[in-house]
C-alpha cells in the first residue's frame, strides 16, 4: 500500500524539522513548504493527501491558503495549526472547510490521531464514490432506440420534480432502472433511495416493513423497528410491484401520500415524512380497479407521471449495445477474458422474443461469457432457444402453426381471431382500454373474448 504524503505549509524550520521526524517515523511520505505561495504550488504538483497548514505566515496567511487549496480540491483534508489560537480563528478555519484546528505548541500524538482521522474520513469518501459509480454502472440505461428515447425524455422531465411516478411494463423490462435514474437526477439525489418489493414482503409483515412498529405491538416485535417510509426521510422511496399491496396497506400508502405522515404499528403518534414516491408494477392497475383489487384514489395519486417502460423485443435496436455492455460488465465482474461477438451472433440475438426482458438477456449473456471456451462468441455458441426462430422455436409464425392444427373453418376462426388478438395487445403493452380501442370493440367485449380464449399476459405476454 503507498504511503500517505502529507505537506505541511510552516514558516518555522523547527515546527516542519519536527514534524518531518514524526511523519517519517510514522511511515508517512514528507513534502515542507516554508510559504503559502510555495505551498500552493507543492499542492498542485505533488498531489498531497492531506495538508498541515498554518495560520500565521508572512505574505500569504493560512486562511488564505486554506481558500485556494480548497478551491484547487474539495476533498483534500486540511489540519490547521496555529500559535496564536483563538476561537474566531479556529471557528473561521472549521466554515472555510479545515478538518481540524490544533494550537501550539502540540503533541504529536495529537497530530497524528487527527491526521489519522482525516485521511480515513477521505478513504470512506473516495470508497463511497467508487461504490456510487460502480451502482451506477450497473444501473445504467443502455440503448438507442426510439422508444427507450421516449422514455429518458419522460425521466428528464420528471427527475427535477417531486411527483410521483408510476413506472409501468412487463417484468425484466427495467423499471427499477427508470426509477433509480429518475432519483439520480433529482434534487434528492444525495439522499437515500430506499427500494420496497411488495411483492417478495408476506402480507402480514408488508405493514410493519413500510411504516414501522414499536416494541411489543404484536407477537415477535421484540424491538422497535424503523419503517421504510421513515428511511426514505427527504429522499425517495421506490415501490416495485405495488399492484401486489393489499387494500388496508393501500390505505395506508395513500394517507402518506396525502398527508405526508406515518404511524408505526402499536404508536398512536404521527411521524412527518418528505418522501418522494416512485411506484412500479406489471399489472395492468386499470383493469385491477375493475376488478376492485387496487384503490383508484391511489392510482391516480401515483400516476402523477405514468411512464410506460416498452418490452424488449419492442426495440430490437437496444439488443446490440445492451449485449456490448452486458460482455463488458461481466468480462469485469467474473474476471474473464473479454470476448467478441460475430456480426451473424449479433443478429440473431433480436430475432428472440426475450419473454423475460433485458433480464433474461443479461442472464443470457453471463451464461455465454462463462460458457464459451473461446475468445470469439459466434451463433453456435448461443442457446437453443436464442438460436430458434423467434415466434415458435421451429420455424414459421405463430398464426402459420395455429392456422396448420385447425381441423375444422370453426377452429381456424378462433385460431385466428386469439392470435390477432394477442398480437394487438402486445402492441400496447398490455393495456385493455388502448386495445380496445385499437380494434374498435368495447372494453366488455375484449374481456369476453379474453376469457374466451384464454389469453393472459403471464402465458402470451
Amino acid at each position: 500500500m503507498p504511503k500517505s504524503r502529507i505537506l505541511v505549509i510552516d514558516d518555522e524550520a523547527a515546527i516542519r524539522d519536527s514534524l518531518r521526524m514524526t511523519l517519517e517515523y510514522e511511515g508517512y511520505e514528507f513534502v515542507a513548504a516554508a510559504t503559502g505561495q510555495e505551498g500552493l504550488a507543492l499542492a498542485e504538483r505533488d498531489a498531497p493527501d492531506l495538508v498541515i497548514l498554518d495560520v500565521k505566515m508572512p505574505g500569504m496567511d493560512g486562511l488564505e491558503v486554506l481558500d485556494r487549496l480548497r478551491s484547487m480540491n474539495e476533498a483534500l483534508p486540511v489540519v490547521v495549526v496555529s500559535g496564536h489560537g483563538t476561537i474566531s480563528t479556529a471557528v473561521e478555519a472549521t466554515k472555510k472547510g479545515a478538518f481540524d484546528f490544533i494550537e501550539k505548541p502540540f503533541a504529536s500524538e495529537r497530530v497524528l490521531v487527527s491526521l489519522r482521522n482525516a485521511l480515513d474520513q477521505r478513504r470512506l469518501r473516495d470508497e463511497n464514490r467508487s461504490l456510487k459509480k460502480a451502482v451506477e454502472v450497473r444501473h445504467q440505461m443502455i440503448g438507442d432506440s426510439a422508444a427507450l428515447k421516449q422514455v429518458m425524455a419522460a425521466v428528464s422531465r420528471a427527475a427535477p420534480t417531486n411527483a410521483t411516478v408510476l413506472i409501468q411494463g412487463e417484468s425484466g423490462v427495467g423499471k427499477e432502472l427508470v426509477a433509480r435514474t429518475i432519483h439520480r437526477n433529482s434534487l434528492r439525489s444525495r439522499e437515500r433511495f430506499v427500494q420496497v418489493n411488495c411483492a417478495a414482503i408476506p402480507e402480514e409483515l408488508i405493514e410493519s416493513e413500510l411504516f414501522g412498529h414499536e416494541k411489543g405491538s404484536f407477537t415477535g416485535a421484540t424491538e422497535k423497528q424503523v419503517g421504510k417510509f421513515e428511511q426514505a426521510d427527504r429522499g425517495t422511496i421506490f415501490l416495485d410491484e405495488v399492484g401486489d399491496m393489499s387494500a388496508k396497506t393501500q390505505a395506508k400508502v395513500l394517507r402518506v401520500l396525502q398527508e405526508g405522515e406515518v404511524e408505526r404499528l402499536g404508536s398512536a403518534r404521527t411521524i412527518k415524512v418528505d418522501v418522494r414516491v416512485i411506484a412500479a408494477t406489471n399489472k395492468n392497475l386499470e383493469e385491477e380497479i375493475e376488478k376492485g383489487r387496487f384503490r383508484e384514489d391511489l392510482y391516480f395519486r401515483l400516476a402523477v407521471i405514468p411512464i410506460h417502460v416498452p418490452p424488449l423485443r419492442e426495440r430490437p435496436d437496444d439488443i446490440p449495445p445492451l449485449v456490448r455492455h452486458y460482455m463488458e460488465y461481466f468480462a469485469r465482474e467474473n474476471n474473464v477474458r473479454p470476448k467478441r461477438i460475430t456480426p451473424a451472433a449479433l443478429e440473431a440475438l433480436p430475432r428472440h422474443r426475450w419473454k423475460g426482458n433485458i433480464r433474461e438477456l443479461r442472464n443470457t449473456v453471463e451464461r455465454i461469457m462463462i460458457m464459451t471456451a473461446g475468445d470469439t462468441i459466434d451463433v453456435a455458441d448461443l442457446p437453443d432457444v436464442v438460436r430458434a426462430p423467434a415466434s415458435t422455436g421451429r420455424g414459421g409464425s405463430a398464426a402459420d402453426v395455429e392456422t396448420g392444427r385447425a381441423g375444422t373453418l370453426r377452429e381456424f376462426k378462433d385460431n385466428t381471431e386469439r392470435t390477432y388478438l394477442v398480437m394487438k395487445l402486445r402492441e400496447n403493452g398490455w393495456n385493455i382500454s388502448k386495445t380496445a380501442e385499437a380494434i374498435d370493440t368495447p372494453r366488455s367485449n375484449l374481456y369476453k373474448k379474453l376469457e374466451q380464449y384464454q389469453i393472459s399476459q403471464e402465458s402470451d405476454g
